[in-house]
């Protein structure tokens, strides 16, 4: 089981849970669940008041995750197969992404709570799937999707040769993808 902030959030969400059941079901009031929050509230601002963050939002993180910040991915070499954009605005430009030999490369851009702009150039072949949940995405084309799923394949696309496959998931957010 992995401990730090998702443990800590479950549990807490999990408390509060259990007791608005017992407060609505048997009207059982809760006041240590008040003073908990407002010593949870307090903590945070202390810790923001003297210039550190707090462990609630320190989350282990990869070179490719974006939380609560801005990031921007140029391509290279050593492009990542997954970036990850969580409460924040992530900038994709994959206009020079080498295909090599491959078949196809897969990129994969997930979105939560956040933007994200990701650019292709049109001599690059492309294949997108998008799934989105409740959020606002738009395709190269124009056509956008704001629940469920939305594909595009670019007109030098061709199953056999060598392209991108770029998945992206986007929930409660924003994605466009279009050509610079």
């Amino acid at each position: 089981m992995k401990m730090g902030a998702g443990l800590f959030w479950g549990i807490l969400l999990v408390i509060i849970g259990i007791s608005l059941i017992f407060k609505v079901a048997f009207k059982v009031d809760f006041p240590v669940i008040k003073i908990l929050f407002a010593f949870f509230f307090i903590f945070i601002g202390i810790k923001i008041l003297i210039g550190g963050k707090p462990w609630v939002f320190q989350f282990d993180r990869d070179k490719n995750d974006i939380i609560f910040s801005e990031g921007y991915f140029e391509d290279s070499e050593d492009i990542s197969p997954e970036y990850n954009v969580i409460f924040g605005k992530g900038n994709f430009d994959f206009r020079n992404t080498r295909l090599h030999e491959e078949k196809y490369k897969t990129i994969k851009v997930n979105t939560v709570f956040g933007g994200s702009e990701i650019l292709l150039s049109r001599r690059i072949p492309v294949r997108i799937k998008v799934e989105s949940v409740f959020a606002g995405t738009e395709l190269p084309n124009g056509n956008s999707t704001v629940l469920g799923s939305a594909y595009y394949e670019s007109d030098n696309y061709e199953e056999t040769e060598p392209h991108i496959y770029l998945e992206v998931d986007v929930v409660f957010g924003a994605l466009e993808i279009k050509y610079k």
